[in-house]
């Protein structure tokens, strides 16, 4: 079987798409499928595991400068033409996605679409110098259910993101690709004193919070503050970057706070497990893999009910959570771990045994037999 995948984003920028994307590659590798990735450039990566990757110029996204606006190239249908593929999977089509979808669909191939991100919401916080760019939603909105209801299969990561799908008026079927965590390289035996002192703004055997993910507004990050003074004796860690990130050190920076960049690898293993609790406050997510990634490393999430949250926590036995958007009740989550130095241990104790029954390669064989699905119905 041969598998074209088209994405906005890929190494070297790491985030929920990039991951969920890295590990679906393996895993086709590890099955022996074939598969092409086109993608917009975002660096000089030619190829990851067994899969070529073609790439097209493009200029910044002004949201997100990391990212890049692009259209697909004549040397890309060339490759995709040469490749013939069985079966294209689009992980959440925007602007490259949108214009390769509708040619792939003149040439009659079979279509799985995964959607990743409620861009619809997070247009909310987008501005374009002095431009809000809010107003854009209805038409995200539209895109979105143009594209999945035209879909041969649709995809979605959480039953939270399933109904927000529904409620923007997708009809088709959206079942369900959960996400998994590598509980080898996210464990608390990779705790490490080193790694600690480098989070820890203040003294470290202070109570240490961490934050891991992208700096930007639909994040919720903005609460922090309130956080870190109503629980004095917490520092904060922030793995990431983003657009947020001047803004938020000059919020944050009479507060006890790191701010470490991204962090990768080791480091980033190291990170999870050397922290005593995850906060989370995202306000827009539809999965929060980071969330999953702590909780293999032993730490207790304090964590907003969106996305797949409310699927990985069990209210004071792996974590706590609280609605988007409600400041006291992230204040309370942390106060309750900061109290009972036993208590929050045993629920990161609990939140790891809980995560260890997510496996990725579950999580994408799930995916292949879709594949093989749509190959074989495309054939007939």
């Amino acid at each position: 079987m041969r598998v074209a995948l088209f994405s906005e984003t890929f190494l070297p920028r790491t985030d929920g798409i990039v991951t969920v994307l890295c590990r679906l590659l393996d895993q086709l590798a590890a099955r022996g499928i074939e598969s092409m990735l086109f993608t917009p450039r975002l660096g000089p990566v030619e190829r990851y595991a067994n899969t070529p990757v073609c790439s097209a110029p493009g200029l910044p996204f002004p949201p997100y400068p990391d990212l890049r606006m692009a259209l697909p190239t004549a040397e890309q249908w060339r490759r995709l033409r040469d490749f013939a593929p069985q079966v294209t999977h689009f992980l959440h089509p925007s602007i490259f996605g949108l214009a390769a979808w509708w040619q792939v669909r003149r040439l009659g191939l079979p279509t799985l679409v995964s959607w990743h991100l409620d861009y619809g919401r997070i247009a909310r916080h987008w501005r374009f110098g002095p431009l809000h760019a809010g107003g854009i939603e209805p038409g995200i909105n539209l895109l979105t259910r143009m594209v999945l209801n035209r879909a041969d299969c649709a995809l979605a990561p959480s039953r939270s993101a399933q109904q927000r799908l529904r409620q923007i008026g997708v009809t088709a079927p959206v079942q369900l690709w959960r996400r998994g965590v590598d509980g080898e390289r996210f464990h608390p035996r990779h705790a490490d004193a080193a790694m600690r002192r480098r989070l820890a703004a203040a003294d470290p055997q202070q109570l240490l919070l961490l934050y891991v993910g992208r700096l930007s507004m639909e994040k919720g990050l903005a609460s922090l503050g309130a956080l870190l003074q109503a629980v004095p004796q917490a520092q904060l860690a922030l793995v990431g970057d983003g657009p947020a990130r001047r803004p938020l050190e000059a919020q944050l920076a009479a507060l006890p706070v790191r701010f470490t960049g991204a962090l990768q690898g080791m480091d980033l293993a190291q990170a999870y497990a050397s922290a005593d609790a995850f906060v989370f406050p995202s306000t827009v997510e539809s999965y929060g893999l980071v969330v999953l990634e702590a909780m293999a490393s032993g730490l207790p999430p304090v964590a907003a009910r969106t996305g797949g949250v409310p699927e990985l926590l069990r209210e004071g036995i792996n974590g706590y959570s609280f609605a988007p958007g409600d400041e006291a009740g992230l204040i309370d989550g942390v106060q309750r771990l900061a109290a009972d130095a036993d208590h929050r241990r045993a629920l990161g104790r609990q939140a790891r045994a809980d995560a260890q029954g997510r496996s990725w390669s579950a999580a994408m064989d799930e995916v292949i037999a879709r594949y093989e699905g749509l190959a074989l119905s495309h054939r007939r």
